[in-house]
């Protein structure tokens, strides 16, 4: 699905548009922080239920930092999430197993490796502000603002026509 500028569109339409260009997984670049340290690292991310998964071991540096302060922001591309990230448990004790089964499915020489660890946890992020660049059927560039908590977008062009 692609805009048009003149188009009106709605959170919904805001949002699909979204999960759309992530697809079903892309390797995403994760910033957490704590005590004003900030890490950047990439993670492998499933997208499902209108949030962002990925696995992590329970004693790497980044999943302690992010389980004390879970204000962290993922990006790929053009598409920029700020949201707060869970403990979800352990990836073998997910109740339906859907992580591991997707994890599998697109992600399989990492899932071979690094799924059978008893300490790989899921982080389930829930986006709470996203701010994606995207291009117009039309051919213009524009920012799309997505609000999760208010259920607001704003579309803001960045070409003139």
């Amino acid at each position: 699905m692609k805009f048009t500028l003149d188009k009106a569109i709605t959170y919904e339409a805001a949002v699909e548009r979204m999960f759309e260009m992530l697809g079903d997984c892309k390797i995403m670049a994760l910033a957490s922080s704590l005590n004003d340290y900030v890490m950047v690292r990439n993670v492998s991310c499933l997208f499902y239920d209108e949030k962002i998964y990925f696995k992590t071991d329970i004693n790497f540096r980044k999943t302690k930092q992010l389980l004390e302060n879970p204000q962290v922001a993922l990006c790929w591309s053009g598409v920029q999430v700020e949201g707060i990230a869970l403990n979800k448990g352990l990836v073998i004790e997910e109740p339906g197993r859907r992580f591991e089964e997707g994890y599998k499915k697109y992600l399989w020489e990492s899932y071979n490796k690094y799924s059978h660890e008893d300490t790989e946890i899921i982080i389930e992020v829930s986006p709470k502000y996203v701010e994606i660049w995207d291009t117009s059927e039309d051919g213009y560039a524009f920012q799309l603002f997505i609000d999760f908590d208010k259920k607001e977008f704003e579309v803001k062009p960045y070409d003139k026509k």
